[in-house]
């Protein structure tokens, strides 16, 4: 296994489109859009996966394709939701129209060894070459065979229609279906659509702060003046992707809970992702205060919200953790930059707890369903996503867990892939972060960050230990 130069100048060529529908005839039908489908905007969600060249005796270009297309087939019979297409309602809401359009299935070739590819780079090496743009549909995806014979498989859906919990499910039943020596003619874990699990209640009950946490988009500010923008707040968003040490994530959750006492036995301490989303917290606000020596930084985080709202029960968790859908909420918390610098991590660390403490509970997410019925049919959207209009708003991003991410398990026959990644430059001005585990399966995470360049740029000079590019040394040592 030869490693050469790093190429981000290479290209793509598409030699085959078709459309793959589910093997099966099936019912037209609607699905409607869950309450918490209905806060997500219109945007897509990128994943691609990197394999070596297979070794099995069906690794012809043809037989592989193959087989990816006729699993894809089986698997959109049981998620069928992934072959329809998203149309407006009569109210102005989108709607699913369950009617096995298919998936758009691009097979291209590119023009460099697969070891060359600049991982660190997403920007030049994966965007508009190797993960698809979704024209039509729900899900797209593209095959790209590398020089040397190894291969990109990638998908792009609809984040409306499923979280990246719906979307890991898709995936490894996909896998699953594929691999030759297991051929189920339906994936072993079953999608749920039952919408009515997540039904407003009547009366309703909306906790007050869902209102700090939501806002109609009727009510948001009109964009501010780019005039009135500093130079970093308006830098060039870009995407990099960084691995982690274990040691390193170790010795940052020790900081991150220095202020526990063992005295306590009931306390809780703080988790690798508070206390990594602490740490990039302090980091965010100390390369926005260069330009601005106090405004306020915002931080969201992704709960899902599956285990919240079984609430203990033991068919209702099974049940819930087989939905297909959106079952996440973002709260956020806001502090002035100057105090993110000043402060220790275990400080920044409990503000973090403390924001996401209120949406550990069954009660919220009932609440943010009722919240969504009190407003339709005008769309919410999370407030960490909205400007200011009091002239001190400074850095924004959020942080989603990527823990469950299931590489290990996107086998389609002819092997693990050495690398896998969601692709996320979703085109907003918000920041977006990704931790998700190492394919080493050694403790390290890999981080996809989708930040302003000058942000970047301050974390990889003054924490370079912490933040080290993603690179095919790292992976094949």
């Amino acid at each position: 296994m030869c490693i050469g130069k790093l190429n981000d100048q290479f290209t793509v060529n598409v030699t085959n489109e078709e459309v793959v529908s589910a093997m099966l005839p099936m019912q037209e039908h609607w699905l409607p859009l869950s309450n918490l489908d209905l806060i997500l905007p219109p945007v897509d969600v990128g994943v691609f996966f990197c394999y070596n060249k297979p070794m099995i005796s069906i690794s012809t270009t043809h037989n592989i394709v193959g087989c990816l297309k006729n699993s894809l087939a089986q698997s959109l019979v049981s998620y069928y939701a992934f072959g329809g297409e998203v149309v407006t309602n009569s109210i102005g809401e989108p709607e699913l129209l369950c009617n096995n359009r298919g998936v758009d299935f691009v097979e291209a070739v590119a023009d460099v060894d697969l070891q060359s590819l600049n991982l660190y780079n997403p920007d030049e090496t994966i965007e508009g070459k190797l993960v698809p743009k979704k024209k039509h549909g729900v899900l797209a995806v593209q095959v790209t065979w590398m020089r040397c014979g190894g291969l990109v498989v990638a998908c792009t859906f609809d984040h409306r229609i499923a979280d990246a919990y719906s979307t890991n499910m898709f995936l490894v039943s996909w896998a699953e279906i594929a691999r030759p020596n297991n051929k189920p003619m339906s994936p072993t874990t079953q999608p749920c659509f039952r919408r009515s699990l997540l039904t407003p209640r009547r009366p309703s009950s909306i906790h007050p702060s869902l209102y700090d946490m939501y806002v109609p988009i009727t009510d948001l500010p009109p964009p501010p003046d780019p005039k009135f923008k500093s130079d970093i707040q308006t830098d060039q968003i870009i995407s990099r992707i960084y691995y982690v040490t274990n040691e390193q994530l170790n010795n940052m959750q020790s900081l991150a809970n220095s202020n526990k006492t063992n005295l306590d036995p009931l306390q809780q301490l703080h988790s690798k992702l508070e206390s990594f989303s602490a740490f990039l917290w302090k980091m965010v606000a100390e390369a926005a205060s260069i330009d601005n020596k106090n405004v306020i930084a915002k931080i969201g985080i992704v709960v899902d919200g599956r285990k919240r709202l079984s609430n203990g029960d033991k068919n209702k968790e099974e049940i819930m953790s087989s939905y297909f859908g959106n079952v996440i909420s973002i709260p956020y918390g806001g502090r002035s930059t100057e105090e993110l610098v000043e402060k220790p991590l275990n400080w920044v660390a409990d503000q973090v707890h403390e924001f996401l403490e209120t949406t550990m509970t069954e009660e919220h997410f009932l609440g943010l369903i009722d919240w969504v019925e009190e407003h339709r049919p005008i769309p919410g959207l999370a407030r960490i996503y909205c400007g200011s209009t009091s002239g001190e708003e400074g850095p924004t991003f959020v942080v989603s867990s990527g823990q469950r991410f299931p590489e290990s398990k996107i086998d389609f026959g002819w092997g693990k892939p050495l690398f896998g990644s969601y692709h996320f430059p979703w085109g907003g001005d918000a920041g977006y972060v990704m931790p998700m585990p190492s394919p080493k399966r050694n403790g390290d995470w890999l981080l996809y960050m989708h930040l302003p360049k000058g942000y970047l740029h301050f974390m990889e000079f003054h924490a370079p230990h912490f933040f080290k590019p993603m690179s095919w040394d790292y992976l094949l040592s």
